[in-house]
C-alpha cells in the first residue's frame, strides 16, 4: 500500500502535468513583436500615428485664441500641449525594448514654410513661418498651424530607423 508521502508525490506531479499547457499556452500569448520595428517596411507607424493626433488636438484652438502678432504664444501653447503626449510617446515602447526619440526639426520646418506655404488666387492666406519645428501661418489676420516638423529614431535590439516627418495639421 503507497504511503502518504507517495500519494502527495502523485497528485503533485499530475498537477504539474495539467499546468504545463495552460502555461505554455499563457507564454504565446504574452508573445508581441517589437512595435514596428523588423514586422514593417516603415518603422515607427504607430508613433506617427499618434504624432498625427497629439499635433492635431494640440493646434486645436489656437486660431480663434492667438491673433498673428501673438503667433509666438500661439507656438508656446502648442508646444506645451504637445509636451506630455511626446513624453509618453517617447517612453511607450520601453517595454518591449523600443526607444522612440523624437525631436523638433527647425531646418525642416523652415523648409516647409519657405517652399509650401499655401496660397494662391482667392485665398485670404498671409506669410508662413516656422517657429522652432512648428510651422504657423497668417490667415486673416489669426494664427493657423499648419503642422510640425520632427526627427523621429526608432531603436530596438539590433536595429534603428531615423527619419523626418512633417506632421500635417
Amino acid at each position: 500500500m503507497p504511503t502518504r508521502a507517495q500519494l502527495v508525490l502523485v497528485a503533485g506531479a499530475v498537477i504539474a502535468v495539467g499546468l504545463a499547457p495552460i502555461a505554455l499556452a499563457y507564454v504565446q500569448l504574452g508573445a508581441t513583436p517589437d512595435a514596428g520595428i523588423g514586422t514593417s517596411d516603415r518603422p515607427g507607424e504607430d508613433v506617427t500615428r499618434a504624432l498625427d493626433r497629439a499635433v492635431f488636438e494640440a493646434a486645436s484652438g489656437v486660431p480663434g485664441n492667438h491673433s498673428w502678432s501673438d503667433r509666438e504664444a500661439a507656438v508656446a501653447t502648442v508646444e506645451n500641449r504637445l509636451g506630455p503626449r511626446l513624453a509618453t510617446l517617447r517612453t511607450s515602447g520601453l517595454r518591449e525594448g523600443v526607444v522612440h526619440e523624437i525631436e523638433y526639426n527647425e531646418t525642416a520646418a523652415q523648409a516647409w514654410a519657405a517652399e509650401d506655404c499655401p496660397g494662391g488666387p482667392d485665398r485670404q492666406f498671409g506669410d508662413c513661418e516656422a517657429i522652432g519645428g512648428v510651422v504657423v501661418q497668417d490667415r486673416g489676420g489669426r494664427t493657423h498651424v499648419l503642422g510640425v516638423a520632427v526627427d523621429l529614431r526608432v531603436t530596438a535590439d539590433r536595429r534603428s530607423a531615423r527619419s523626418t516627418r512633417r506632421i500635417h495639421v
